[in-house]
């Protein structure tokens, strides 16, 4: 793998849920604030339909303030959330894009981070989520229509990106080192304390390592893998 391009000062970060980002990315985005870049983080939901046992009313602002803590963990103080597209039924159309779009015209990021939107995670195993495939094909399309002066053009002055990638993709082409910032992405993840303690119950601390080191491959060299567009 090709190292993902560091000529970047401000990255801008889009997902579906909380949590998404701490799948591994949180890494990479802990070892780009280490560095002096500015990061933000775009979630399209507050996650409120994702804890079984906990009413969305309850959950969203919930997940909203997990997000927010885990997101400084990493150093990131820049969340934003979307309104209007509800967790589990997100639709990628027009009205997606726009919102996006906005906030890319707003940050004016050098790279946009989202994550896989194809049918299979890495690896070619296990079927990805509605939400997913669609905030991350609006996304790549909002980066698009950011730079194109008549698309949404009420909705501030336009912008190109100077890169697009795609994190846990199952067509990785470039990856970032994040030796010493595995932790940071743990402590991240295990933020979302709520959230891990209704998926399972093994300590959050564990759960939390466990999936960030399976994420990040062999701890004597890890790496956050991306799938660079452009």
């Amino acid at each position: 793998m090709e190292p993902l391009p560091d000529d970047v000062d401000r990255v801008l970060a889009v997902a579906a849920h909380p949590d998404d980002l701490e799948y591994g990315v949180s890494a990479a985005v802990a070892a780009w604030t280490a560095a002096g870049k500015e990061v933000t983080y775009l979630l399209v939901t507050r996650g409120e339909a994702g804890i079984a046992t906990t009413h969305p009313g309850e959950a969203g602002p919930a997940r909203e303030a997990e997000e927010r803590a885990s997101a400084a963990a990493v150093g990131v103080h820049d969340v934003r959330f979307l309104d209007g597209h509800a967790d589990g039924t997100v639709v990628e159309g027009l009205a997606l894009r726009r919102d996006i779009c906005r906030v890319v015209r707003d940050v004016r990021p050098d790279l946009v981070v989202t994550l896989n939107h194809h049918e299979r995670w890495a690896g070619g195993v296990g079927w990805n989520s509605a939400d997913h495939r669609a905030v991350g094909r609006a996304a790549i399309d909002a980066v698009s229509d950011a730079g194109t002066r008549w698309i949404f053009s009420d909705e501030g002055a336009a912008h190109s990106p100077r890169h697009i990638a795609v994190a846990a993709s199952a067509h990785p082409t470039h990856e970032v080192d994040v030796t010493g910032f595995v932790e940071a992405a743990v402590a991240s993840l295990a933020c979302h304390r709520r959230y891990l303690e209704a998926l399972s119950d093994d300590p959050v601390q564990e759960q939390a390592r466990a999936v960030v080191e399976r994420m990040v491959g062999d701890p004597a060299a890890p790496r956050v893998r991306f799938e660079l567009l452009f």
